[in-house]
């Protein structure tokens, strides 16, 4: 086991590309600028999604984000005092635990940087486990009792 802290990224997207995701169309993956841009900043941080031999690991989901904008916002989607529903891209991947605090600092501003949201939705684990290479199988000639 490896530890490890996860990062996921509620990403907004458009209903074109939430259908299409939905579908299995990995296209739509490079299609949707800003996901494409999500997965750049991933491939630029050889710190995120390191498994050793795989790198750039993540894993993604589909759903919605629900809010009500406030009075002093600037929203890029909804009006004041309406609530909105908006169709997401769920990012997570995962960091070693033993980042220094001012690396992950960097990169979560990055990602804040080019996040089109106003408050946008980051979440950093505490330390988790995860497996870090895959077990060796064993195979008895046994029966299973």
């Amino acid at each position: 086991m490896k530890a490890v802290r996860k990062l996921r990224v509620h990403w907004p997207i458009d209903s074109e590309t939430f259908s299409r995701l939905a579908k299995g169309e990995a296209a739509a993956f490079k299609d949707d600028q800003g996901i494409a841009a999500l997965l750049r900043a991933l491939a630029a941080s050889g710190e995120l999604g390191d498994f050793g031999i795989y790198r750039h690991v993540f894993e993604s989901g589909l759903g919605f984000e629900g809010f009500t904008v406030a009075e002093g916002a600037n929203p890029t989607l909804g009006q004041v005092g309406q609530q909105t529903f908006s169709p997401t891209f769920v990012f997570t991947t995962y960091f070693d635990a033993a980042l220094d605090n001012a690396a992950v600092d960097r990169l979560t501003r990055r990602l804040v940087e080019i996040h089109p949201w106003e408050v946008p939705v980051i979440e950093l684990s505490a330390p988790i486990s995860v497996s870090g290479t895959a077990p060796a199988v064993t195979y008895g000639s046994g029966v299973a009792s």
